[in-house]
């Protein structure tokens, strides 16, 4: 065998073995790639469905029922091909799919939830904070138009004013209640500077009448239990009749 076959076969066999390291390397990629989307669209579809099913009945509309159950739907669509044998998944893109075709007609089930303490006023503001996020992500994947997810970011503005009208509003019922005008004055002036400092106040008029309403009687309350109560006689008052009579005196000796 000539030195120029045995050159020819030496670089034929490094040019297979980078040939064979790329396609590895390519496919390995592709691996990863799949994982990563498949990983991605599952935290897409539970987002949407936790949004979906954990927002206050209050809060929710079929508009936006439909349009998570859009969102969802269409993460799902996309997650199938990743994962062809999941049976479940097969079914909730059935439901989903009876849902959207129900268009304004869709079934909301999402209970009405008092928001009375912090905590739960928090937790319902994640809920629209992850709503916010889905919209913003539809939208730079092209799934949502510039208009809508403009409309919709819109809305959820409107929703987070509501969840703090809802909130302080109660906050001040519950202290009523409990007979503490003062802690309901604080969460009713509360409401009200809030509302007072939207970007379109005149949209609120009617919570924000509601709340002065609440306001001035918890105002007149504190002011009725803060009058001493008739031919009371507590330690100052006596002590300044006892200043009274001393004065007198002096005035009458000198």
């Amino acid at each position: 065998m000539s030195p120029l076959v045995i050159t020819l076969l030496i670089v034929a066999g490094i040019f297979i073995l980078i040939a064979i390291a790329y396609i590895n390397h390519m496919l390995e990629s592709s691996k990863l790639e799949k994982a990563r989307l498949k990983a991605d669209l599952i935290d897409r579809t539970r987002r949407n469905r936790s949004v979906s099913d954990n927002l206050p009945g209050q809060l929710m509309t079929p508009a936006l029922k439909l349009l998570l159950s859009r969102l969802e739907l269409q993460a799902s669509d996309r997650l199938l091909p990743l994962d062809k044998t999941n049976s479940e998944l097969r079914t909730r893109i059935a439901e989903l799919r009876e849902q959207v075709n129900k268009n304004e007609l869709i079934a909301i089930g999402n209970p009405v939830q008092p928001i009375n303490t912090e905590a739960r006023a928090k937790e319902v503001r994640f809920i629209l904070e992850n709503l916010h996020s889905q919209i913003s992500r539809a939208a730079q994947d092209g799934l949502l138009q510039a208009n809508e997810a403009k409309h919709w970011n819109k809305e959820i503005q409107h929703m987070l004013c509501l969840l703090h009208i809802d909130f302080f509003n109660n906050l001040g019922q519950q202290a009523l209640q409990k007979g503490q005008p003062g802690q309901a004055r604080l969460a009713f002036e509360r409401g009200v500077q809030y509302l007072r400092k939207q970007p379109e106040p005149a949209k609120y008029q009617a919570q924000l009448a509601q709340l002065e309403n609440h306001l001035n009687r918890a105002n007149a309350m504190v002011l009725e239990t803060s009058k001493p109560a008739e031919n009371e006689v507590n330690q100052l008052t006596e002590g300044l009749k006892d200043l009274d009579d001393e004065d007198s005196w002096k005035k009458k000796s000198f």
